[in-house]
């Protein structure tokens, strides 16, 4: 029954469908629910038909991802990844101004303070102060030499000028005191901290040996010793040597001293001369550094006697022995006179040191001597020192020196015909030859100190055994610092 009834109303439609003007009706109607039906999902901005699956379903994965995937826009066609991209624009901050650290490095000239250093260098007046007041726990700023070194860092902005201080912000002061130590202030939260700083420096050994072929200056130098070590060997032996007379071509000399470099082995500093020895004329000179239990350094032979005397031959570096003790023809009187001193040409200005330690009875002109020097170093003796061009600073009546001080300059002043240094040894009021002159010796080690001495010495001489001497071809400048 229910089949017959179905097939009733099919062959119905079938025929409706025939009806030309039945069937031109349902296409039409079909179209125009369509059409209305788009419209509609236009405006209500629903998914289309074939995009609908598609979008659900990426929705769909993106939510059950969400908890897994990384904070930030999925993009999942061309058109989302343009908006996500604006979307991230739009809440990015922009990154502030990236920051400069300029060093500037200054010298200090003549002159100069603390102050106008830091001036110069571009700090603010305000910033400088603050930062010296700091500097001053560990700092004397009136200590400040001409030619010292000093660095000012600042923080600059990025569009900040260079040349310009407007925007500079000081952060730290650093001044160079030597080679191996610097002092700096830093910028902190609470102003500026002092801080001193210790450049770690490594220490070796450095050996010249050689034959004296003119003098023995000239010849270290050519085998690389630096001049200032050298001055310091010639002092060291000025006591028993004197260098005027007693050097002869094809004399040797041997020398040891300390060198330090930097971290990137730069030799930056020479030390203190260990061992030392002079070959003349088939006398062996040789003298090590020791220092005693009071602190006190000094060189001392192999037996451990003291190379110290109480009286120097030599008063003066580099100068050249121009007239000697007894009778001669005076140069500017013109007749012959007795001359009760040693006479040293030397150019204008050459430091004179003192003799031995002592009181200074006089220093200020005396006739026929001109700016003159007298020192009272015992109850036996007394040494003069005459025709200067000035005294060194603080030197005058009462002042005690050292020896080796330097207390006066040469020069020609008083009864003089060129520069030079007259110089006269007094031993109980009369006036000595001071190259001939029998000087008593310098300290004797005994006991424990001269038990601790030749311990010392014998770790100098595995040095020596084990440390090659410069050459002398190459000078080796670079392996040594001047």
């Amino acid at each position: 029954m229910a089949k017959r009834h179905l097939t009733s109303r099919l062959r119905r439609s079938a025929d409706r469908l025939d009806d030309p003007a039945e069937g031109r009706f349902t296409a039409y109607g079909i179209i125009l629910g369509l059409g209305v039906f788009m419209a509609l999902a236009t405006a209500l901005d629903l998914p289309a038909f074939g995009r609908a699956n598609v979008r659900l379903t990426d929705l769909n994965a993106v939510s059950s991802i969400k908890s897994e995937a990384p904070v930030g826009p999925v993009a999942t066609d061309p058109e989302d990844r343009e908006d996500t991209e604006d979307a991230e624009l739009a809440i990015t901050t922009p990154a502030e101004s990236e920051q400069i650290i300029d060093e500037r490095h200054v010298t200090v000239r003549r002159g100069d303070t603390l102050m106008k250093v830091l001036r110069r260098a571009g700090a603010d007046r305000q910033e400088a102060n603050t930062a010296i007041g700091a500097l001053k726990k560990i700092f004397d700023p009136r200590r400040l030499k001409v030619g010292q070194k000093l660095t000012a860092a600042f923080r600059l902005t990025e569009s900040t000028d260079r040349k310009s201080t407007d925007d500079a912000t000081l952060i730290s002061v650093m001044v160079a005191l030597d080679v191996e130590r610097s002092v700096s202030a830093i910028r902190t939260e609470d102003g500026f901290q002092a801080q001193e700083i210790i450049q770690p420096l490594e220490s070796s050994f450095v050996r010249g040996a050689d034959r004296i072929d003119d003098s023995l200056f000239v010849s270290a130098r050519r085998t690389g010793v630096p001049a200032r070590v050298i001055m310091d060997l010639i002092r060291m032996f000025s006591w028993d040597v004197d260098f005027q007379r007693e050097i002869r071509r094809g004399d040797r000399f041997e020398i040891m001293f300390e060198l330090f470099k930097d971290n990137d082995g730069r030799a930056v500093k020479n030390g203190d001369i260990l061992f030392a020895s002079l070959a003349l004329s088939g006398e062996d000179l040789r003298l090590y550094r020791f220092a005693t239990e009071d602190g006190t350094i000094d060189y001392y032979d192999a037996k451990g006697q003291s190379a110290r005397k109480a009286l120097m031959k030599t008063p003066v570096d580099g100068a050249r022995l121009s007239s000697r003790f007894g009778k001669r023809r005076h140069p500017v009187l013109g007749f012959t006179t007795m001359h009760r001193g040693t006479d040293f040409a030397a150019p204008r200005g050459t430091p004179i040191m003192a003799a031995g330690d002592g009181v200074v009875e006089r220093a200020s002109r005396y006739g026929a001597y001109g700016k003159y020097i007298r020192i009272r170093h015992n109850s036996t003796y007394k040494t003069a020192y005459a025709h200067l061009k000035g005294y060194a600073k603080g030197v005058r009546s009462g002042q005690r020196v050292r020896q080796g001080q330097i207390i006066g300059y040469v020069g020609t002043t008083g009864r003089s015909t060129g520069p030079h240094l007259h110089y006269e040894v007094h031993r109980n009021g009369k006036k000595m030859n001071p190259l001939r002159l029998k000087l008593p010796t310098g300290k004797k080690l005994e006991g424990q100190e001269l038990t601790r001495f030749l311990e010392a010495k014998a770790e100098i001489d595995v040095a020596l055994n084990e440390t090659p001497a410069l050459s002398r071809v190459a000078s080796n400048k670079a392996a040594t610092a001047e």
